[in-house]
Order: structure tokens, then C-alpha cells, then sequence
């Protein structure tokens, strides 16, 4: 497998991104015509810093508008195409991408296109690089990469190939099964990108909105299986045109790059495991079988406040770690730890974040495997000292530099509370049973990369994302779900939103609130009031709304509005949630009951969460329009 990623994917001066590309672990580079000119760089110069990183150009591009065009634009054409083959003879790029004609004045004409190409070969050969063909997906006459094929098929000639583009064929609904039957050493170059399923103008879709493969709602995987299919084993590299991208740190996003490409291939191969193509081999993603537990890093100052909430919850004290400050609090199969630790990971989190969930642990088969897999894809491990006879727990960097810690049932690590701690069983239990989802909030132009996070390290499905409504602004939310870890990512540039105040107010924490579930909610409800649990309240416009919205019995909605409790409902089945009362714009529990196959968080009700949330604020901590 050879990667590469193209230029125009990434912010920066030309010479910045090759040092970004380079880092982040690519084979070459596709050159934008258009990088190379605002450069200062000469070619000869540009073809010694490409090799200096360790990398070869892999295409340059674009040429624009050339086939079946009317003299004296044919002409033209033709001296434009020789002056870029002699600028890629000094930068040492072998191939050029030719895109398929937008030209007003074109005439079009299979046959015309494939002389044109004919001819273009045989100059081509002469300069001793070799044309690829690609079809836009609003290309006035070529727009299908069938088409494109004709054409390089009719003009036969050694130096014309094709370039295959995921977007320009998924963005059409193209199918993709054609590709297995293109000679393999017909294919000159493959483009991946991903993009989400959104109805707007092909060409500003792709401009504006493409993403990287796993981020997206298109095929990518069968796109790209098709390909391999073919014996193709040239380079797969990634054209991605994005706002974001291109205004975000050039390193962080060439890393989610090879990420995204390095996990789409080693799901290909997974997908078509009789092809012998040189392919990334390490351990497949696994499901997650439980959230072992939830780490709070906090302080002695601060530790009241938040085992009060624990307490009030209905968690009891229930054990400590036999060497450290780490205190166990359990209620139903949720452990819960307070690291009250000096020196420690915890503490450095608690420094930067205040009170905040530092750590999350995740059981799923095998630990190692997953750590491996973490490795292969670029994820950040983390390792610390430990003391004598305790575990060394696998971990690797999430969410604003907090842990996931990696734990399975091996005779090592399945033993962690017989190894690690002294705990017993707890003497109270208000009825909650598991951690249905964490909620992390992070800065909007984060969340493409911690959806691929997620769902490239783990065997996860992700929701389609959605608007949140905030008084004060919208938030993006996405959804990823695996086996038993449920997780909505968040995101917003709306400083005054509730997630917007989150990231300001806790310098970037990851996990704003913790969502229990409950096989009862009212009995839990009940329960928790009785141990002086504040509940959100939720003004009474909601409850009149819901009754008229889902036909409701009015002394169901009786119940609801006694204890504050939401509604949903879909197809699959119906959803309870109620909210602690806490600090809006901190942390906060939410408990949930989840009936039938409803897979969901109660969205709709996220703007009157939020509004009633927004009321607890005072007035002078709100900022002025």
C-alpha cells in the first residue's frame, strides 16, 4: 500500500505542508498547480525539498478544459500541455491529472476526446510522463468514470490512463461494481474523499464539504473495493476540500488524514480477504462490552461537592485503591473513581480542567489487540510508573487529552478491583444500572476528527449529525455507539451556547455530562428525591406540548411533570431523561430509561434541556449582546 494526500487538503505555505504530510507518516504528495505558483519555490528547488521528507510526488494537477475543443483552443491546449510536462520534468512529478472538460465552446464527441487523447499520449511519452483522465462529476460531457473509461479505451495509448475519484462517483450515485472490470494497469491514480449526505450543488459540495473517508456518509469502503478488486496497487491518496481544513493546523489534520486512509484500507482488506494486495495488516476494531468505569480527577477542596452529587445520586462509598488516593463509588454495575491523587495524570488534569472525568475504561476482548490497533492508526498511547503488584493498565490519548484506558477479561487485567482495590458491595441503590452515553463537548472544528477517532478505532456506527438548538446559538452533535459505549460528540464556535460556555469555563474538558440508565425511571426518580437529589425543571409549557404531541394519558404526563422528567418517542420505542440540577455550564448527570429498540438521546428535547438550563444562570454571569 502506498499513501498519499494531496496539497490543496491542508492550510499552510506549500513548504509547511510537506513537513506536515511528511510527519504524518504519507509515502508522496500531490502538488496543486496553484500551491506551486503562490510558492517562492523554483521547481528544481521544490523536486529537492519533496525528497528531502522523504516523499515523491505522486500527481500534479489540475489541467483543465483540454479535450474536444475547436481550433484555435485546440492548438492551445495542446502548447499548454507541453509547458506542463516540462515544468514536471524540472519538479521530477511523473503524472498529471486531466480533468474532463468544462469549456463552453467544446463539442464534445467520444471519438473526437479519445484522438485528443491519442495525441496527448504520444507527446506525453516523449516528455516520459504519463496523462491520467479524470471525470468530473459536472463535467459537461464526461461525468461518469464509465465514460471516462471509453475514452481512454478508444485512445489507447501507453501514457493515457484513468484517475479514479470517490466523490465524483458517489456524489452522482454511480455505481461502483464497473470499476472491477478496468485493467488494472489502466488505473494511473486513486483519490479518496468522504463527504456528508447533503443536497446542494455538486461543485460546491465538493469544494467546500468533502471529508476524510469515515467522516462521511458516502461508500467510500465499496468504492474503494472495487478498485482493489481490479489488482490495483498503486498509490490511494486524499483530495480533500474543505473549509475547515484549510483554516485548521495543517499536522493534526495530515494525521486524521492517514488515519482515515489506514483504517479504510485495513477495512477493505477485511471486506475482501481473498485478494493478495499489499494491504495494512493489525488487529480488526472490537466492540465495546462495558464501560468498566468513569474517573474524576478533583481535589480535596473541591471532593465534597462532587461525592455529595454521587451520594445524592444514590452511589455508595464502596471502596479505595490499596496505595493511592482513589476513592470507588458503585450503585448497579457503575463504578465510579474520585483521584484525589498529588501525584499523578489526574492531578495534571485536574490542573489544566478543574474538577472534570479524566479517565474512561473500556472492556472489550482483548486489551493488546486494541492498544495495537491504536498504534497502527496514529492514536497517542500514554504509559505511567506504577507500584509493586499493581497493573499496568494499556491506555491510549481522547478527548482533550483525557485517558481511555483498555481492559478485557484476560487473568491480568480482568482482575483490576481484586488487584487494584479494596471494594464491597454498596449498601444503597436507587435503581440505576449502567452508563447509557457520556456527552463530550469539544470546539467545532475538532468533531470530524474525534468522529474518526472513534469510529476507526473501535467497530462503532455513527449517527447522522444533527443541530442542537441553544437560546443562544446551534450545536453540531454526532453520535457514535459500540456495543455498550455510547458516545455524542458536540460541537459549536457559539461561545454563548451552554456547550460554547462548557469548552471557555473548563479550558477544554471532554465529558460535560454523564447519562445513567434506569429500568424505571419513576421508581428511580422517586428514590433520588428522597436522598435529596435536585432534578432540572423543566417549565410547564414542555409537558402541556408533549401530551398533545404523542397522545399522551394525562396521568402519565402527571408523572412526568412531578418529577421533570422528558419525553421521546419513535418508531423503535419510547425514552425517558431527566437532569441533575447542578451548574448549567459545568458538569451534569442525566438519568434515562430506554424502552424498545429506541436508539436515540431525546434530541428534540435538547432546546428545552438547554432553555431550562439557561434559566439557572444568573443574569450578570450571561453575557451582553
Amino acid at each position: 500500500m502506498k499513501t498519499s494526500i494531496a496539497t490543496v487538503s491542508l492550510s499552510g505555505t506549500l513548504r509547511e505542508k510537506l513537513i506536515a504530510i511528511s510527519e504524518a507518516g504519507f509515502d508522496g504528495v500531490e502538488i496543486l498547480e496553484q500551491d506551486f505558483i503562490a510558492s517562492d519555490l523554483s521547481p528544481r528547488e521544490l523536486a529537492a525539498m519533496v525528497k528531502d521528507h522523504g516523499l515523491t510526488i505522486t500527481l500534479f494537477h489540475p489541467f483543465r478544459d483540454f479535450e474536444s475543443l475547436p481550433e484555435p483552443l485546440r492548438s492551445r491546449a495542446f502548447t499548454r500541455a507541453k509547458r506542463k510536462f516540462e515544468l514536471m520534468n524540472e519538479m521530477g512529478a511523473e503524472l498529471i491529472l486531466f480533468c474532463s472538460t468544462v469549456h463552453p465552446q467544446a463539442i464534445g464527441g467520444i471519438e473526437r476526446m479519445a484522438d485528443d487523447y491519442h495525441e496527448l499520449g504520444t507527446i506525453a511519452q516523449s516528455f516520459g510522463v504519463k496523462v491520467g483522465f479524470e471525470a468530473l462529476a459536472w463535467g459537461r460531457f464526461v461525468f461518469d468514470h464509465r465514460d471516462a473509461w471509453e475514452v481512454v479505451r478508444r485512445a489507447d495509448h501507453a501514457n493515457i490512463g484513468l484517475i479514479l475519484d470517490s466523490f465524483h462517483t458517489l456524489a452522482r450515485g454511480i455505481e461502483t461494481d464497473s470499476i472491477r472490470r478496468i485493467p488494472k494497469d489502466k488505473i494511473f491514480f486513486v483519490q479518496l474523499s468522504d463527504a456528508p449526505g447533503i443536497q446542494m450543488d455538486l461543485m460546491h459540495w465538493a469544494r467546500h464539504y468533502r471529508n476524510m473517508p469515515g467522516e462521511g456518509d458516502l461508500d467510500v469502503t465499496g468504492f474503494t473495493r472495487a478498485i482493489v478488486a481490479t489488482g490495483y496497487n498503486g498509490y490511494f491518496s486524499l483530495e480533500i476540500l474543505n473549509d475547515l481544513y484549510r483554516a485548521g493546523l495543517a499536522r493534526p489534520i495530515a494525521t486524521d488524514g492517514y488515519r482515515s486512509l489506514v483504517a479504510l484500507l485495513d477495512n477493505v482488506r477485511r471486506a475482501e480477504p481473498a485478494l493478495q494486495v499489499d494491504l495494512p495488516q493489525f488487529p480488526a476494531p472490537q466492540t465495546v462490552h462495558d464501560i468498566e468505569f468513569i474517573e474524576f480527577a478533583t481535589t480535596p477542596n473541591e471532593v465534597t461537592a462532587l461525592e455529595d452529587q454521587l451520594r445524592a445520586l444514590g452511589f455508595d462509598h464502596a471502596g479505595q485503591h490499596k496505595s493511592k488516593n482513589v476513592r470507588v463509588w458503585r450503585q448497579g454495575g457503575i463504578n465510579i473513581l474520585v483521584n484525589l491523587e498529588g501525584q499523578s495524570f489526574a492531578r495534571s488534569s485536574y490542573t489544566v480542567h478543574g474538577t472534570a472525568v479524566s479517565e474512561i475504561a473500556l472492556k472489550v476482548t482483548d486489551a493488546e489487540h486494541a492498544l495495537q490497533r491504536a498504534k497502527a492508526l496514529d492514536i497517542n498511547t500514554f504509559e505511567q510508573p506504577i507500584d509493586q503488584g499493581e497493573l499496568s493498565i494499556p491506555a491510549i490519548r481522547g478527548v482533550s487529552g483525557s485517558l481511555i484506558r483498555l481492559l478485557d477479561n484476560s487473568d491480568y487485567l480482568g482482575k483490576i478491583w481484586d488487584t487494584d482495590f479494596t471494594v464491597t458491595a454498596p449498601n444503597v441503590n436507587a435503581g440505576l444500572k449502567a452508563i447509557d452515553h457520556i456527552s463530550q463537548t469539544i470546539e467545532a472544528d475538532d468533531m470530524p476528527g474525534w468522529v474518526l477517532f472513534y469510529s476507526s478505532l473501535l467497530d462503532a456506527q455513527k449517527s447522522s449529525l444533527v443541530d442542537v438548538v441553544d437560546p443562544d446559538g446551534l450545536v453540531k452533535s454526532q453520535a457514535i455507539h459500540s456495543g455498550a459505549f455510547r458516545v455524542t460528540l458536540n460541537g459549536t464556535d457559539a461561545k454563548r451556547t451552554l456547550a460554547g460556555r462548557f469548552v471557555e469555563e473548563t479550558f477544554g474538558a471532554s465529558v460535560q455530562h454523564i447519562a445513567l440508565r434506569t429500568d424505571d425511571i419513576f421508581v428511580t426518580a422517586a428514590k433520588l428525591k428522597e436522598r435529596g437529589f435536585e432534578a432540572l425543571e423543566i417549565g410547564s409549557n414542555y409537558f402541556e406540548d408533549v401530551e398533545a404531541r404523542f397522545g399522551l394519558d394525562p396521568a402519565l404526563t402527571a408523572q412526568l411533570r412531578a418529577f421533570n422528567i422528558m419525553y421521546d418517542e419513535d418508531a423503535d420505542g419510547s425514552f425517558f431523561q431527566f437532569y441533575s440540577k447542578g451548574h448549567p455550564d459545568r458538569f451534569f448527570f442525566e438519568v434515562v430509561q430506554r424502552n424498545g429498540r429506541y436508539n436515540g438521546y431525546g434530541a428534540p428535547n435538547a432546546p428545552y434541556r438547554t432553555a431550562a438550563q439557561k434559566r439557572l444562570l444568573r443574569p450578570d454571569t450571561i453575557p451582553q449582546r
